[in-house]
């Protein structure tokens, strides 16, 4: 059965053989991984990846999917169907109960909502080992944007603090049905181990990074001066003339760890 794109739930099912292969590839799944896909729509990734690992766990919020991605799967391997926004799936609580200490995550992600569910995935990335997401490429290129690129933002600085970000390879409208109007490309992200992780409040750390970001062509003593005076940032080590997309994710850590006035 072919099922007809939903524009309401963002479907762009891929159907191109050979980045169906390339993802599963990169993604290399062994039988003692326990693997999670995102959105698996039409199966496209789903039955390679399981037949891959022998049993998969898909989180899949359009019902009328279900049905036929389970009869397919039958005959490849043990596939759960977690019927669920995936914004609402406790990543944490799944690992404990499959009985590992991480899982694998991948997807085709809706590009609509791509940023919350990235933001939801790091927030349990101790319960993951890595994460395989095609997304749309400007998102791409911003995740693993440095300082100083036009495209360097909120999001490379919250994202790069908790994981190693790695562009794979690109892939063309085309390789979708229905084609979306935007090139997409596949990353890998590997959540950074605990001791390199920052240490600072996470809302603190997030407020900064938001207010620094907000107005970018600000300097940072005034697109901060909600948050703390130039007193504060040079205590920091960091130019309060500066702006933020100067700053590197290192700079943004010491910041938030000053003491509030």
């Amino acid at each position: 059965m072919t099922a007809r794109p939903k524009k309401s739930f963002g479907q762009h099912f891929l159907h191109e053989k050979r980045y169906i292969e390339s993802i599963v590839s990169a993604i290399s799944p062994k039988p003692a991984d326990v693997v999670v896909e995102i959105g698996p729509g039409e199966g496209a990734l789903t039955l390679p990846l399981l037949a891959a690992a022998g049993k998969l766990t898909a989180i899949e919020l359009d019902t009328d999917l279900i049905p036929d991605l389970k009869v397919r799967a039958a005959a490849v391997g043990q596939l759960e169907v977690i019927h669920a926004d995936v914004l609402k799936v406790d990543f944490t609580s799944l690992a404990r109960e499959r009985g590992v200490d991480k899982l694998r995550v991948a997807g085709n992600l809706p590009y609509y909502i791509s940023s919350p569910i990235l933001f939801h995935c790091v927030e349990h990335a101790g319960a993951i080992e890595d994460m395989h997401f095609m997304l749309q490429k400007e998102v791409v290129d911003r995740m693993a944007a440095e300082p100083g690129s036009k495209v360097y933002g909120r999001l490379s600085v919250m994202l790069q603090l908790v994981c190693r970000i790695e562009p794979l390879f690109e892939v063309p409208p085309g390789a979708f049905r229905p084609p979306p109007k935007v090139d997409s490309a596949v990353v890998r992200m590997v959540p950074l181990p605990p001791e390199r992780l920052p240490q600072a409040d996470p809302a603190r750390l997030y407020a900064v990074v938001k207010a620094a970001f907000a107005q970018r062509r600000k300097t940072l003593s005034n697109a901060l001066k909600q948050v703390m005076d130039a007193e504060a940032i040079k205590s920091a080590d960091v130019d309060p003339k500066a702006r933020a997309e100067a700053l590197s994710p290192a700079d943004f850590v010491r910041l938030a760890q000053v003491p509030v006035q």
